[in-house]
């Protein structure tokens, strides 16, 4: 029998097409997504579309997708305006007022799992309730786009699983129920909220007769993907940046570094997540004039601590920390050490120290990583491979790169398929391990030293509105 598996991501849809019971990929699609921070779900389904012949020759089908992005729809099940997706911070006050309203940050961590940033859906309501009244009256229902996708494949209502639900900022982990009140307070009203299915269930069956199981979130369907156990550490390099560990309970940091998230086992997922990630290398790249690969090979060329600059690569904003209206900062410049080389080495230490400093909170959360996993696109990268392991401060395994998003689905696809109480156990991928080099583990220190000091300068210009010191 075979399984679908769909990741639909910020930038595009991929689907991978598996035998259900040993996860081996017998087909694969892609289509691209429009570019931005807010998209119309319809231009999800129509990438979609483009993938249908594959996906008709699936016995179950799954949707993992990008987080928190707010669909809103009204009371025909029509959409209300285009969804606003987990990059798009323009809400970073709506959040800061909701914490402050609804108890502070210990009451938000404790109750919701995780203080809302920019990203989350609850501020993105309180967002459109302010800015958009008309839309936020018309609002009936409010979606994930994952929850939206499986609406759209068959599913007879809303539904969704409780990996998604944790990202919404109104869905608690621990108490494994909505907060109406959360929500209410972001939009003023109630709307219908999807049902939180099992992790294993059917919910509902395609036009072409195969089973739809519930779906998750992308972090969620990596974790499935990887086989993740109690004790791994997944190091993500995307769109964004995240680093995350499964764990027995969940968390709740008030601090809002760690979001405290369900995985789609039944299990928790506590999370950190970076604005700026994958991007770093291509807009380094762009500005050294080389590709991915010309890039890694300057950085390689390069001295440790790229001859004293210091990259600090909120291009973006930042989410962690939490700092939406930051941009980029390079510090340390001189007439001896401006070259390509050095501008290209300051580039995947920033990014990795930036990385680093996400574990660390994860570590601070009571994560007790025996072995960190490195994936995403910018895992290919030769330099962030072989830099990682000193930054990190500790070795790192490669698996071979794959669409583990899409193969999270899958798996979750074909545990719907098999009815048991654990997941289908597949083959764990191949992977390489990678340690530090002597001269990489000697300057770590001063790299991230210098990092943090370049990072810390900014939060204080931030603190007394943007004024240098």
């Amino acid at each position: 029998m075979l399984v679908a598996g769909i990741d639909s991501s910020t930038q595009s849809v991929k689907v991978v097409l598996c035998r259900a019971e040993d996860g081996t990929v017998v087909g694969s699609a892609a289509a691209p997504h429009p570019d931005g921070t807010e998209c119309h779900p319809r231009h999800w389904w129509q990438a979609l579309e483009q993938t249908r012949d594959l996906l008709e020759r699936a016995d179950a089908v799954a949707v993992a997708a990008q987080q928190h992005g707010m669909v809103a729809l009204d009371e025909d099940g029509a959409v209300v305006r285009p969804a606003l997706l987990w990059n798009d911070t323009r809400s970073a006050p709506q959040a800061s007022a909701l914490v402050a309203e609804l108890g502070g940050a210990e009451t938000w961590a404790g109750r919701a799992g995780s203080v809302p940033l920019a990203s989350f859906t609850v501020s993105k309501l309180r967002w459109m309730a302010e800015h958009e009244p008309d839309n936020a009256r018309r609002t009936a229902a409010v979606m994930l786009p994952h929850d939206w996708l499986t609406l759209r494949l068959g599913a007879p209502e809303p539904v969704t699983d409780r990996g998604d639900a944790s990202g919404t900022g109104y869905w608690s982990p621990g108490e494994g129920r909505y907060l109406p009140e959360f929500v209410r307070a972001a939009l003023g009203h109630e709307p219908v909220l999807p049902r939180v299915a099992e992790p294993a269930e059917t919910v509902g069956e395609t036009p072409w007769g195969g089973r739809l199981a519930p779906g998750t979130g992308d972090n969620m369907g990596a974790a499935l993907g990887l086989g993740l156990a109690e004790g791994d550490m997944v190091v993500s390099i995307g769109t964004s940046g995240t680093v995350y560990a499964v764990a027995p309970r969940p968390a709740a940091d008030a601090s809002g570094l760690v979001a405290g998230f369900a995985d789609a086992t039944g299990r928790f997922l506590p999370l950190v997540c970076t604005l700026n990630a994958a991007r770093v290398l291509t807009s380094a790249a762009a500005l050294t004039g080389a590709d991915l690969d010309g890039l890694a090979g300057l950085a390689l060329a390069a001295e440790p601590g790229a001859g004293g600059l210091t990259l600090l690569p909120y291009f973006d904003g930042e989410r962690t920390p939490d700092r939406p209206d930051a941009t980029a900062t390079l510090a340390g410049l001189t007439t001896s050490n401006a070259t390509r080389e050095n501008l290209a080495r300051a580039a995947v230490e920033a990014l990795l120290c930036s990385l680093a400093d996400a574990a660390d909170h994860l570590v601070a959360q009571g994560a007790r990583p025996r072995r960190v996993l490195l994936i995403g696109g910018g895992a290919r990268s030769a330099a962030v491979r072989a830099l990682a392991p000193a930054i990190l401060g500790t070795p790192v395994t490669v698996p071979e790169h794959a669409e583990y998003v899409a193969l999270g689905a899958a798996r979750q696809a074909a545990w719907a398929l098999a009815g048991t109480p654990e997941p289908p156990r597949w083959p764990a991928p191949p992977a390489t391990e990678h340690t530090a080099a002597a001269a990489d583990a000697t300057a770590v220190a001063e790299i991230r030293g210098r990092y943090a000091q370049l990072r810390d300068a900014g939060r204080l210009r931030d603190t007394i509105g943007g004024q240098d010191l």
